[in-house]
């Protein structure tokens, strides 16, 4: 199986790490869209992935608003959500129109990317002290300008499954697995982590990605 890893806003793509080590036997392609904006994500990424074999895609966080297209481009054959933003397809919202429902209130405007007790307080408070450790050396901020005003697309045609982290301190469990039945007609798959469950639970976050896969 071919995956293509989709960072989020705060990290690099060394933060899938934990998660390509439990996915061995398996093809991992964690791909960067540092330097991309605009509507090209979907190039920008098909070009860091060659020849791939009508792979998984997953994406992490604010990633999801880009995941449909990048799927396309690169005609896979799941996607896969993690604790990640599911765009409005029918309505045409964006990100920033949505921002108030998703987030919690405590995580708005903040930065964990410039003090590491922030990191760990939002994204790795379920990690052990050598993984959380390691983790503060993924911390990147990702932000182009277009993410927040992005408007999505039509509904994916492609399967999806989505991961709820049901700890998460940043989006809202409820939200991400409300918008997985109302926005994709699926039903959420819950894992007991934080907003990272790549970094926090690898092992188990890479069955549920295998695990979904027909077949």
């Amino acid at each position: 199986m071919d995956l293509v890893l989709v960072h989020g806003t705060t990290q690099s793509p060394a933060g899938w790490a934990l998660l390509e080590r439990e996915l061995a036997g398996h093809r991992t392609f964690p791909v960067d869209l540092l330097g991309g904006d605009g509507p090209d994500f979907p190039g920008l990424v098909r070009r860091q992935v060659p020849h791939p074999r009508r792979p998984v895609v997953v994406a992490h966080s604010g990633a999801g608003v880009l995941l449909p297209a990048i799927g396309a481009a690169l005609d896979a054959a799941r996607l896969v959500w993690v604790g990640a933003y599911i765009p409005d397809f029918a309505g045409g919202g964006s990100l920033a129109d949505e921002a108030l429902t998703i987030i919690h209130p405590e995580w708005a405007g903040v930065d964990p990317t410039r003090d590491p007790a922030v990191a760990d307080h939002f994204l790795f408070h379920d990690c052990d002290d050598e993984t959380r450790a390691w983790a503060h050396g993924t911390l990147r901020l990702f932000h182009p300008p277009s993410l927040p005003t992005r408007r999505a697309g039509p509904a994916p045609s492609i399967p999806s499954t989505v991961v709820v982290p049901t700890a998460d301190r940043t989006l809202r469990p409820e939200w991400m697995a409300r918008a997985a039945r109302d926005r994709l007609g699926v039903e959420p798959v819950l894992i007991d982590a934080g907003h990272c469950p790549h970094v926090s639970r690898p092992a188990e976050l890479a069955r549920l990605i295998v695990g979904a896969q027909p077949g």
